[in-house]
């Protein structure tokens, strides 16, 4: 993963030092809360329901094990003991005190951590697949990349104020997508030409929120060398026309639904064409620099399936369950990708306590070279673990509850922190997490549901991206009380075609009545699909008539449904 060098050092500690003298200032009665609201904002410091919460900036989703093990003391020294990995691969702190928060500014910045640029109307934390690397489906590692985007976007002086924030992935398989690509403002599909060079198709103006838009593909095979001038280009023609009058309409997503797809390509590449070729081209050696941090592990010669794994896997049911569903295929033989679930009873989807992320960062140095990646569905990855240890392994995770079987099936849930304790939300989710959790643990009915992804956000703004989950919830408030709507169908893909959004079949439901209504839709799937047929399959074939027939038996006004 990638080391700061001096100069990245020092910047990051000046900007600890900086924001240590702003709250002293502060806390002196020289600035007002408005005068501290941006400078805040510029170190990922929100000011939420009940507490500040800190988000803190986890590139691309790679975290070092000491990187770990120095949020876990963060967790217990500052906060409440625990941490929350979000959908964007960070994590946040939702019990801060302000006046603390130079202090934790300063123990991230010892172990090459921040918060810069995690708020705001700026570029966010940059997100990728986080089986970058190792996937056998990878066309070219995406992490040189996105640290170069990254380090290109930090302190970037033309696009710290922008109209609206703004989010880059880059992706790199072509056939899954583990970062909800096109939902992104600006995204890469990264592959190669005809020669075996490096190219990307490039994606602007997708995105969750109040009008959630796939975004479209406006520049076809641009060169890597033309990454950072290309998103120059593109950023300049959204900070220039971007509307800064109504925040609701002020994404990039809307800009390019307004002027159309042709016209706002055709515009950046006007702008492009003032940019190209210029001093932002990067070059061989700059590349080099950056991909010299992520060279190739270790590795020992194994055998590509162990007897020794075949004979675990025929004597422990348990185990054979959760390396069908937790254990990915590895570039390199005698590997593989372990994914440990952050989706436990008594938990909010995402959340770690400061002995999990402990437990995590040992079985990284134990089994996986000291590395974690975290997920954009709010799970943990042990990229390169051998599978002769994959046995040990599942035994020692399932003592802290990190070895439930559960990756991409219903209890996979994604879920914001909602009402709990965010400001903006309508209604709390978690809750609504732990019912569905509750309610759907009988593990036999999980694996013959398949593969089914259940998506939960306390509000319009979608940090639970439920407009892409098969299954998606989203809290709503009906004159004061708390309502929960559902949509169905949505997808994420390899591409936008096969990328969707999902349709709401109706009126809300109270809390009380959501897993109810879930597991109805449930039964229905159920009874109509064919052999091996996956829930958006069968959604597809049979439309949404049979759900809402199920659902609402009878027309009920919105907000009235008793009984379901």
């Amino acid at each position: 993963m990638y080391r700061y060098t001096r100069i990245d050092q020092q910047m990051v500690d000046e900007r600890v030092a900086q924001f240590r003298d702003q709250v002293a200032r502060w806390k002196a009665g020289d600035l007002s809360d408005d005068e501290l609201r941006p400078l805040r904002l510029q170190n990922g410091l929100y000011v939420q329901r009940h507490a500040p919460m800190l988000r803190v900036a986890i590139p691309y989703g790679l975290l070092a094990s000491y990187q770990l093990r120095a949020l876990a003391d963060i967790a217990k020294t500052w906060d409440r003991g625990y941490g929350h990995f979000s959908t964007r691969q960070n994590i946040q702190f939702n019990w801060m005190q302000i006046e603390q928060v130079p202090d934790v500014l300063a123990a991230l910045a010892q172990v090459q951590m921040h918060a810069i640029q995690t708020s705001g109307n700026c570029v966010r934390n940059i997100t990728s697949d986080p089986l970058a690397g190792v996937a056998p489906d990878e066309i070219v590692d995406p992490r040189p990349y996105c640290e170069l985007l990254r380090q290109w976007s930090t302190f970037h002086p033309e696009f710290s104020f922008l109209p609206r924030k703004f989010k880059i992935a880059f992706n790199a398989s072509p056939t899954e997508d583990r970062c909800a690509t096109a939902m992104h403002d600006l995204a890469f599909y990264l592959r190669r030409d005809a020669d075996g060079e490096v190219v990307a198709d490039v994606l602007a103006g997708g995105g969750m929120g109040r009008t959630p838009v796939v975004g479209s593909i406006v520049r076809h095979a641009l060169g890597w060398r033309h990454l950072l001038t290309y998103s120059e280009a593109l950023l300049r023609v959204y900070n220039r026309y971007g509307r800064r009058d109504n925040l609701f309409k002020s994404r990039i997503k809307i800009l390019v639904r307004s002027l159309g797809v042709s016209e706002f390509a055709r515009q950046v590449d006007e702008e492009f064409a003032f940019l190209e070729n210029g001093p932002g081209t990067v070059t061989n050696a700059e590349l080099a620099r950056i991909a010299s941090c992520f060279a190739r592990k270790p590795y020992q010669e194994l055998a590509p399936r162990p007897p020794v794994l075949q004979e675990q896997l025929a004597a422990s049911p348990g185990f054979a369950r959760w390396h069908e569903r937790n254990v990915r295929a590895h570039r390199v033989d005698g590997y593989a990708a372990v994914t440990l679930s952050l989706k436990r009873a008594g938990w909010a989807p995402g959340d770690a306590d400061a002995a999990t992320m402990l437990a995590l960062a040992d079985l990284a140095d134990r089994y996986s070279f000291g590395e974690v990646r975290v997920t954009h569905e709010q799970n943990i990855v042990l990229a390169d673990v051998a599978q002769h240890d994959l046995f040990e392994l599942w035994t020692a995770a399932r003592a802290p509850g990190l070895a439930s079987a559960n990756i991409g099936l219903l209890t996979d849930i994604v879920c914001c922190p909602g009402g709990d304790f965010c400001a903006l939300a309508n209604a709390k989710s978690i809750p609504i997490a732990e019912a569905v959790l509750e309610r759907f643990d009988d593990r036999d009915y999980l694996h013959d549901l398949g593969a089914i992804s259940l998506n939960i956000s306390g509000c319009i703004n979608s940090c639970g991206h439920h407009h892409v989950g098969n299954i998606g919830i989203l809290g709503v408030d009906k004159q004061g009380a708390e309502f929960y709507q559902i949509t169905l169908g949505g997808a994420v893909g390899p591409d936008p075609a096969s990328t969707s959004v999902g349709t709401v079949i109706g009126p809300a439901f109270a809390a009380a009545q959501v897993p109810t209504v879930i597991a109805t839709i449930l039964d229905v799937y159920v009874a109509l699909r064919n052999p091996q047929e996956r829930f958006v399959e069968t959604l597809a074939r049979v439309g949404l008539t049979p759900f809402k027939s199920a659902v609402y038996p009878v027309a009920h006004p919105v907000g009235e449904l008793e009984h379901v």
